[in-house]
């Protein structure tokens, strides 16, 4: 990646974006559910807060993630649902539907590291967890905004510098 310099000091390079500085931009927030919830109370969640994913607390013990579940977990349970047969995803439990193989990252972890982690797995909310603590959880779009916002900064930076005349 070509290094990317401020305007008016072209000598200083900037070092890789990260992603805490994509949690400084966005905010720390998370919005997280009981794995003993209910689905319908999940789908209620997300719907209010207009996300695409709910990170599974564990509690006050173990890990900070148990889980994750996506629009597309509770889609798919549907989906499978057996009409008629009175088994209603929806009442069931968070537990019964969560991807419990969560993978994460740091508030250190590179914006394109992260890029490439997203796009191997086919994974579009990552939760970033510092030292067994959940701090925010960054999703694809998030990604695609920092990577834009990097690109419009390269792309004035070199307008100014040949508008400069050098």
């Amino acid at each position: 990646m070509p290094a990317v310099t401020r305007p008016g000091n072209v000598d200083e390079e900037v070092g890789p974006l990260l992603i805490e500085h994509i949690l400084h931009r966005k905010g720390d927030d998370v919005v997280s559910v009981a794995p003993d919830a209910t689905v319908a109370d999940a789908v209620a969640l997300l719907r209010r807060h207009n996300i695409g994913a709910l990170v599974v607390a564990a509690g006050t013990t173990g890990p900070p993630v148990a889980g994750i579940l996506s629009e597309r977990d509770v889609v798919r349970a549907l989906g499978d649902a057996a009409p008629g047969a009175g088994d209603d995803p929806l009442a069931g439990p968070v537990s019964a539907l969560m991807s419990t193989e969560v993978t994460t990252c740091t508030s250190g972890d590179s914006v394109d590291h992260l890029m490439r982690v997203m796009t191997v797995r086919r994974i579009r909310h990552i939760p970033v967890v510092d030292a067994d603590r959940l701090v925010g959880i960054v999703s694809i779009g998030d990604i695609v905004k920092s990577r834009i916002d990097e690109l419009e900064t390269e792309a004035s930076t070199l307008h100014d510098y040949l508008a400069s005349g050098r």
